[in-house]
């Protein structure tokens, strides 16, 4: 059973300034630690502590693809030998064309389990950029999955009165 964390005032503040856009300046912590009132040290060891107590789990990056220029993108669903799966997963997810990369569970009649976000210029980048790394990788079976409509790109917002 999970422990229950207790929050703050101070943990909410810190929650709301982290779910915002992201300052693209040189100390962007300064930024968000001058937002909430507060030092950027105690700032990120109020994060820390978050982190700690799995009050926070995962921070990262939304890529809006089409707004840097992406026209394409696929998501490919790879069929990789189990003994593989982590060498081959950290080989794709290192190429820049590659946003997403992670594996899941087979089913009887779907045999894929690692499945990567491919961004190209145009489809027919998509496809050679998912030859490339099919025959980097020594996999060869897979089905590829393109968007149809761009889905707007939103995260969950906490602590919002």
């Amino acid at each position: 059973m999970a422990q229950e964390v207790a929050m703050t005032e101070l943990d909410k503040k810190v929650i709301r300034a982290l779910q915002g856009d992201f300052p693209l300046v040189s100390d962007p912590y300064q930024v968000l630690a001058d937002q909430v009132g507060i030092s950027k040290e105690d700032f990120l060891a109020c994060v820390k502590k978050m982190e700690e107590s799995n009050v926070i789990r995962k921070m990262g990056a939304v890529l809006r693809h089409r707004e840097v220029g992406f026209r394409a993108n696929v998501l490919v669903a790879w069929a990789v030998p189990t003994e593989q799966l982590d060498e081959i997963a950290e080989k794709m997810a290192a190429s820049p064309s590659v946003s997403h990369c992670y594996d899941r569970n087979t089913a009887p009649d779907w045999p894929y389990n690692l499945y990567t976000m491919v961004h190209g210029h145009s489809r027919e980048e998509c496809e050679r950029i998912v030859e490339e790394l099919g025959q980097e990788c020594g996999v060869t079976e897979h089905t590829m999955l393109y968007s149809k409509k761009e889905w707007k790109k939103t995260s969950m917002k906490y602590f919002c009165e």
